[in-house]
């Protein structure tokens, strides 16, 4: 890809992301957004490029809140939850069209399962990735897991097995 071609794709993505905003819709017809067509080949690879900036932007949330808190799943429900917040509409965006981008979900799950130290390397992908769903499930309700639980761990690990 040239950096003609790199300059081009993101400004389609961020014509997306203002069309989405603009107009309250949870999917992007392409023929919506000048040049898109062009670029994207359908909505599924659409989604895959916004679903690639939000774990761009959410790694380096990831990255700054381990450096903040002192225990790993307050740092990433923070980072996930303050992205959330800045970038409400890619969040919605990727939260309706998951169904056509389920390895990507499935990607972020699992980072999020073993950044947050809930699930480990060695355990199968399919346990990982339901550890970080459940993750996921605590963090969009905004509920902090130490309030309900003395062990964060545990809490996570039980709500995983029910996943």
């Amino acid at each position: 890809m040239s950096w003609n071609d790199f300059y081009r794709r993101r400004d389609v993505i961020d014509a997306a992301l203002r069309w989405a905003e603009r107009t309250g819709e949870s999917t992007v017809p392409l023929a919506e957004i000048p040049h898109a067509a062009d670029i994207f080949t359908d909505h599924a690879e659409l989604l895959a490029a916004l679903h690639y900036r939000w774990m761009l932007r959410l790694t380096g949330h990831l990255e700054l809140a381990l450096h903040e808190h002192g225990d790993r799943v307050e740092a990433a429900t923070a980072a996930w939850q303050r992205l959330a917040t800045e970038e409400p509409t890619l969040r919605r965006l990727l939260d309706a069209g998951a169904g056509e981008i389920p390895e990507a979900i499935a990607h972020e799950r699992r980072t999020l399962a073993l950044v947050t130290g809930l699930a480990d390397v060695r355990e199968s992908a399919e346990e990982i990735e339901r550890v970080g769903a459940a993750f996921l499930a605590l963090a969009r309700d905004g509920e902090r897991a130490q309030s309900r639980c003395s062990s964060t761990r545990g809490l996570f690990r039980r709500m995983a097995a029910s996943a």
